[in-house]
């Protein structure tokens, strides 16, 4: 893969009103340790059952030498939550995490670590813990006005003393071009920013609290699938562009905004095995090209079904139309079904490789 964002626990500070998933809120008490506990335990079948190797073959970048091919490059680990420097995350899961990751790779090509965080829980102590682990990028995504105390000119203060915290460290300000995803540079680096107008989840995403509270203004014209951490191109798990989403839990998605059903689990299988056995099915391929109103097509769903599935009344009454509602509903009617199947035939092939 290009790229794996893992979710490392849903333990969080705050409870913002636009999050895409419900579960990212506070704990306390037992109900704190048990995320805690849970997390604490998934994350060594996690990692054990990522790819041996991360590299990625870059399309944008064909190799020019006699052997030809594509120039390969080190992949990408988001670890994210939730807020991951909440001290029972941070000690107990994040740098074990961070740890098991660095070792896993130290001597197959690397991986470049990204932590990202609300930002209002760093110290000048954690990013120096954090380089200590090797990480490749701090990126503090809490800079909009949804999180309460960022808004607007509100947040200029808690950069301005971050980015003096950063570069004391010898980090740097990551600046490339968003559109270009190759980053040849070691690093360390830094960046900031949120859900704000200029960016690509400005239009927020019809998932979670930012569904209940009617916070989505995206359109049927808004494909998610078809960008950067939607579902494009995340069958392509050996060149650019791909990218999964993993929960606490082990579920593995084609994008950060989730399906209704996840493709499989880490705690019990490997990745590539999930990976590699939605190839070919036409459902997860019409993900993969960033087309979602075509993966119902196999199944009955014309193209027609699909759009009219993505209708949908929002909360406070309003008409709404957009891609994700009819994936939801393909998901939920048929493609759970489906992802079953294919689940148990991976099982019944271990089975068959054990005993042979």
């Amino acid at each position: 893969m290009e790229s794996i964002y893992y979710v490392l626990s849903w333990a969080c500070h705050r409870r913002c009103k636009h999050c895409y998933e419900e579960r990212f809120r506070p704990y306390v008490r037992d109900e704190l340790k048990a995320v805690v506990s849970a997390a604490e335990a998934n994350f060594p079948k996690i990692i054990a059952n990522l790819p041996d190797r991360l590299t990625y073959l870059d399309l944008e970048q064909p190799d020019d030498s006699a052997a030809g091919g594509y120039v390969e490059r080190t992949s990408r680990i988001i670890v994210s939550g939730g807020e991951v420097l909440l001290d029972p995350v941070r000690e107990t899961i994040l740098y074990p995490a961070l740890e098991q990751i660095r070792d896993k790779y130290r001597s197959q090509g690397g991986v470049k670590l990204v932590v990202q965080t609300t930002g209002d829980l760093l110290t000048e102590r954690i990013i120096e813990e954090l380089l200590e682990r090797g990480i490749y990028m701090i990126s503090v995504a809490g800079m909009d006005d949804f999180h309460v105390g960022m808004e607007g000119e509100k947040r200029v203060p808690l950069q301005e003393k971050l980015t003096g915290w950063f570069e004391a460290a010898g980090m740097r300000p990551f600046l490339h071009d968003p559109k270009v995803r190759a980053w040849d540079d070691d690093g360390p680096n830094f960046s900031f920013f949120g859900a704000t107008e200029d960016a690509w989840i400005g239009k927020i995403w019809p998932r979670g609290r930012a569904w209940a509270n009617g916070l989505s203004r995206a359109t049927i014209n808004d494909n998610f699938c078809n960008v950067w951490s939607g579902g494009l191109n995340f069958l392509n798990r050996r060149y650019s562009g791909s990218e999964v989403s993993i929960d606490p839990n082990g579920d593995v998605f084609p994008c950060c905004l989730k399906t209704k059903a996840p493709l499989g689990n880490l705690t019990e299988e490997r990745l590539e095995d999930i990976i590699d056995s939605l190839v070919g099915r036409p459902a997860f391929e019409a993900i993969s090209m960033g087309h979602p109103e075509r993966m119902g097509i196999a199944h009955g769903w014309d193209v027609e079904t699909f759009l009219k599935k993505s209708e949908t009344i929002t909360v406070d009454g309003r008409p709404y139309r957009n891609l994700c509602i009819g994936c939801d509903r393909f998901h939920t009617e048929i493609l759970a079904g489906v992802l079953e199947d294919a689940r148990r035939d991976r099982m019944a092939r271990r089975s068959l490789d054990a005993a042979e």
